[in-house]
């Protein structure tokens, strides 16, 4: 509508010079916002309070009420008005009357109206069974007439609201749902719905009927801004287009950010966003309290009968240092300090994803408000807990945006603040920049089987398009904040090289594969020389596939899915020669040959536990060092099952095993007998570590047999069941028979849990092969395994007998 329509209406409006005020007020440059809304709404009660007035004259027991919108007080220039002629039923003629004396006006100005005309007893009934009715009731607020009728109306429907919450909220939820299904997440879409999109309005106005259950209340620091922030630009959209509209059109987003002062149309899109990811995440939280509450009070008359009326008191279950789960959450436990545990935000994440659990909402803002920063390079475990965040899969999304919504996120990575939000105009996106990271991680944690390194997969991952917050080719500027951030976190050299190559070269695979001609021996040698090793390429074929899947289904499809294998073949042939020879296998230091040697004269096992520490980062060092390693130093002399004895005494006293070397060292001569060192660093799952001498106890019991470790791992297992967390890619077991000329290596690449290196040791001691050597790692959920074995006789095992033991082996880590 133009301003001489406007205008039109101002002429032919009649003597109450409404639509004059009203366009004058729409046309101030000093008044917008909420100050421009409310005054709208005092305009047009002032407006329909004299209607009323001449309409009613000589009629008592009726009001005029506003509901939905209108009744909160915030009109926007294209608003419809909600409208409600209440009225006790004495005089219905009359009534009617004033009702056309109230309506037609409002339709001769051309102004959308939503009305209804009902005594007490029936808006209340219709609110009943209408929950839409009965949401803009909660908004009741009286415009003119009896004033006694309103109130008492809001009294009643706030009561049946009330009493009726148990019943009416999830169907509330659920209409929520339905509505986020059909309209997407506001926080992604380039052409939202300010209003329906999930995150919006609506979601807005659900929030405040809730808190008017009393049964729940929304997180309110920033939603307040948020709804705010949305209002705004739909006033700015409405004014822009002279319609009653909602959808923020691509056409119409650069005029929108010109009549709210912003700079470009992406600035106005981020502070949309931003503004819906505030709504939405307040809303998963509220909504998680609601169906906790429901659930307590459902359960609460069955525990005060079986507990004699006592309080029940919340199960508690723990899940990692300082981490425990409750009432369907992951908290923090009683003994946790944040403020002394810079790893504890991650650690808590890692295990919530882990355990497909939501983190409390208080958890997440104890740990904003007390966790110092973590030391700079980061220690192995805060980068073992990240790498564990982001392999878990679906359930790494949500606990992200936890961390994220109170500003952990860009605390811990600051470079993560200009990707943030930031919207992407390709209609093959689907996400923003943020979102696409985290959904490529979530893609590549189906990946972790395919590579050596899925440590540096998942963190690629993370960072590919980092550079995007920057101005010139993202991948150019990528290749430096990933430097940066893979040395920041505490990655060597060599894997910070790795990850950089990977950022940079993200593109890289597919763009070849799909506009280049293969069979050019310099396309291929190029490509080569670029990735420069197998290790690499492998890397970047399952990120290239990863960051295609997260983009859209516009973005890869079995076509380019085939070039880019076919490239990668040609590629990794070029690279053939770079494969790797037999492990070396360096002269032992003083500490270890020590060892060997008591092992080999008392015939028993030798052990050394020690703890590394180190004083926080600008801190003194202080009497109470907290431990950010454990290496753990084993001789025992050469017999059957010690990798499975060694691996099951440390699953049943609760250690993580990060990584582990198994070899046989050569004694001294004149020294009789054959020794294996173990040199390994574990981690407690929680509490303290155990003493050296309970652990070699346990390992003396083990290796004769009278320690039943598998019992003893089982009955564990039987007391804690396993929790309904990440679904793990399963397990893969590989024979590579020219990565070694004096045995065979078998790789198991698997999602770590307690207990599988017992298990793997054991299956290969059931198949009567000798471990040679083993290279054990774990890089955050993930381990990746290396077992160079053997026959008895110490050759390597032949092609047909080392497939054999490697499918039995996945069947058993399957079951």
């Amino acid at each position: 509508m133009t301003g001489t329509d406007v205008q039109k209406e101002a002429e032919d409006s009649g003597p109450s010079g409404y639509a004059a005020a009203r366009l004058r007020l729409l046309t101030e440059e000093t008044r917008s916002g909420p100050p421009r809304r409310s005054a709208l709404a005092e305009l047009t009660d002032e407006w329909l309070t004299g209607l009323f007035a001449a309409g009613a004259e000589g009629l008592r027991g009726a009001s005029l009420v506003a509901v939905g919108g209108y009744g909160r007080g915030e009109l926007s220039p294209r608003s419809d008005l909600d409208l409600l002629l209440l009225h006790d039923g004495g005089d219905p003629k009359a009534v009617a009357a004033l009702a056309d004396r109230l309506w037609y006006p409002v339709w001769d100005l051309g102004l959308d109206l939503d009305h209804s005309v009902r005594t007490p007893a029936e808006a209340r009934k219709t609110a009943g069974e209408d929950l839409k009715v009965q949401l803009g009731l909660l908004d009741a607020r009286h415009i003119a007439g009896d004033l006694g009728l309103t109130a008492g109306l809001r009294t009643a429907v706030l009561a049946d609201w009330r009493n009726q919450a148990p019943k009416r909220l999830p169907e509330l939820q659920e209409l929520c749902a339905e509505r986020a299904e059909r309209q997407g997440e506001l926080q992604y879409l380039l052409e939202p719905d300010l209003k329906e999109a999930r995150g919006g309005l609506r979601d807005a106005t659900a929030l405040r009927a809730v808190a008017a259950s009393w049964l729940a209340d929304a997180p309110r620091e920033g939603l307040a801004d948020a709804r705010r922030r949305l209002l705004d630009v739909r006033d700015a959209l409405h004014l822009a287009t002279g319609r009653a509209t909602d959808r923020l059109a691509l056409q119409e987003q650069d005029q929108v950010a010109a009549e709210l002062g912003l700079l470009d149309a992406d600035t106005l899109l981020r502070q949309v966003y931003e503004a819906a990811r505030l709504v939405s995440y307040a809303s998963d939280v509220t909504w998680r309290e609601v169906g906790r509450v429901l659930r307590s009070r459902a359960v609460r008359p069955r525990l005060r009968a079986m507990l004699g009326g006592g309080k029940p008191v919340a199960e508690r279950s723990p899940l990692a240092e300082g981490v425990v789960e409750q009432d369907g959450e992951v908290v923090l436990a009683r003994a946790a300090r944040p403020e002394r545990d810079p790893v504890l935000p991650l650690r808590a994440a890692a295990a919530a994803a882990q355990a497909g659990l939501p983190l409390s909402l208080h958890a997440v803002r104890r740990m904003a408000a007390a966790a110092r920063p973590v030391p700079t390079p980061w220690p192995a475990e805060a980068r073992e807990q990240l790498v564990t965040l982001l392999g878990s899969g679906r359930p790494t999304v949500e606990v992200w945006e936890a961390l994220e919504a109170e500003g952990l996120i860009t605390r811990l990575l600051p470079d993560w603040e200009r990707v943030r939000c930031r919207p992407q105009r390709n209609a093959v996106h689907l996400w923003t920049v943020d979102r696409h990271l985290i959904e490529t991680a979530v893609q590549a944690s189906e990946f972790t089987r395919r590579v050596s390194r899925p440590d540096l997969l998942l963190v690629a991952a993370l960072l590919h398009d980092i550079g995007k917050g920057w101005p010139g080719d993202h991948s150019v500027a990528g290749e430096i904040i990933a430097k940066d951030v893979a040395a920041r976190i505490g990655f060597d050299r060599h894997d910070v090289s790795v990850v950089a190559t990977l950022v940079r070269h993200h593109l890289l695979l597919v763009e070849t594969a799909t506009r280049r001609d293969l069979e050019d021996p310099a396309t291929v040698r190029s490509v080569a020389d670029a990735v420069g090793s197998q290790g690499t390429l492998e890397l970047l074929h399952a990120l290239t596939e990863a960051d295609a899947l997260a983009t859209g289904p516009a973005a890869w499809s079995s076509w380019r899915g085939s070039l880019v294998a076919d490239l990668v073949k040609r590629v990794a042939a070029v690279l053939a020669g770079d494969a790797p020879d037999d492990p070396e296998e360096g002269a032992p230091t003083a500490e270890q040959e020590r060892l060997a040697l008591e092992a080999a004269a008392t015939g028993s096992p030798v052990l050394a536990l020690r703890a590394q520490t180190e004083p926080p980062a600008g801190q003194e060092p202080s009497g109470d060092p907290e431990p950010l390693g454990v290496e753990l130093l084993i001789a025992v002399p050469d017999q059957p099952g010690v990798l499975p004895a060694v691996a099951g005494v440390l699953a049943m006293h609760r250690l993580t095993v990060r990584t582990a070397e198994l070899r046989s060292l050569i004694l001294p001569d004149g020294v009789d007998g054959s020794v294996l060192l173990l040199d390994w660093r574990v981690a407690a799952e929680y509490g303290s570590l155990p003493q050296a001498a309970r652990l070699r106890a346990d390992l003396v019991r083990a290796l004769d047999g009278s320690l039943d470790i598998a019992g003893r791992l089982a009955e564990r297992d039987a007391a804690y069941p396993r929790r309904r967390g990440v679904v793990a890619p399963p397990p893969r077991v590989s024979v590579h028979p020219a990565a070694s000329r004096l045995a065979t290596v078998i790789e198991v690449r698997s999602q770590d849990a307690p207990g599988l290196l017992f298990r793997i040791g054991r299956a290969l001691e059931d198949a009567s092969v000798r471990v040679r050597s083993a290279h054990v790692s774990t890089l955050g959920a993930n381990a990746v395994d290396a077992f160079y074995v053997t026959g008895p006789e110490g050759a390597p095992l032949p092609g047909d007998e080392a497939v054999s033991v490697a499918r039995k082996l996945e069947e058993t880590l399957r079951g």
